[in-house]
């Protein structure tokens, strides 16, 4: 799958995000590594910290369906340049998938490519927890 359908597919999920409250959709498109797609979108609440963000909708779906391995996952926003995920999100995808490569688009279809080493240097990994 190239980069651009992936992002489609999170363009598309977006369209199901529930966000009465920031008014800010996001959706996100997981390629696993055997080639399925899942797809997420925020979904907020109006105590705030019960949210959850279309990127870990997207990753507790593939993993609660049995997939571990991520090669890709793509980001849509619905603002001013481009949607970044947040530290939580970015968090979350180091525990399956220290590698993956994040795609991220604008509100134009413009999109840019970053490993997630990029976005979350000097991580708390798993080998953190062993003495």
């Amino acid at each position: 799958m190239i980069d651009k359908e992936l992002l489609n597919k999170a363009i598309e999920a977006k369209k199901n995000a529930y966000a009465p409250y920031s008014k800010y959709p996001v959706g996100a498109a997981l390629l696993t590594k055997s080639g399925k797609v899942y797809t997420g979108c925020n979904i907020e609440n109006v105590a705030y910290g019960l949210s959850n963000c279309a990127e870990r909708t997207a990753v507790f779906k593939a993993v609660s369906e049995g997939e571990s391995e991520f090669v890709a996952i793509a980001i849509a926003g619905n603002g001013p340049g481009f949607s970044f995920p947040c530290g939580a999100c970015r968090q979350v995808l180091l525990e399956f998938a220290p590698k993956i490569k994040v795609i991220i688009g604008d509100e134009k279809g413009n999109y840019i490519k970053k490993e997630l080493a990029d976005l979350l240097p000097y991580p708390f990994e798993k080998e953190s927890l062993k003495t």
